[in-house]
């Protein structure tokens, strides 16, 4: 049984950091991308970062970019996002995600096969 486990969540001050981090256990996942996507209140959950489980490659969403950081560790089956410079429009539910077809820059919901239960972020200006 495929299961995404989020911790690292909590309350935050504006510029302050977190890292939010997601167990992955049931499967190899090394052919997979894995992403993390978020949802705040009222709105649609949304993409925000991506990574190829095998060689490393990330993308990520415009707002993000130059404050979040994915990555992998791939003895823990752990997937990271490290989010620096928190803004109060940060505030969210963040999900990690799996992605059994690795290719590409997929960052719509329904491409994902796998969900964790989500980890609340709060960013207090």
């Amino acid at each position: 049984q495929v299961q995404l486990v989020e911790s690292g969540g909590g309350l935050v001050q504006a510029g302050g950091s977190l890292r939010l981090s997601c167990a992955a256990s049931g499967r190899t996942f090394s052919t997979y991308a894995m992403g993390w996507f978020r949802q705040a209140p009222g709105k649609e959950r949304e993409f925000v970062a991506r990574i190829r489980w095998s060689s490393g490659r990330v993308y990520y969403a415009d707002s993000v970019k130059g404050r979040f950081t994915i990555s992998r560790d791939n003895v823990k089956n752990t997937v990271y996002l490290h989010m620096n410079s928190l803004k109060p429009e940060d505030t969210a539910v963040y999900y990690c995600a799996a992605d059994a077809a690795a290719w590409g820059t997929r960052a719509n919901l329904d491409e994902y096969d796998y969900w964790g239960q989500g980890t609340q972020v709060t960013v207090s200006s």
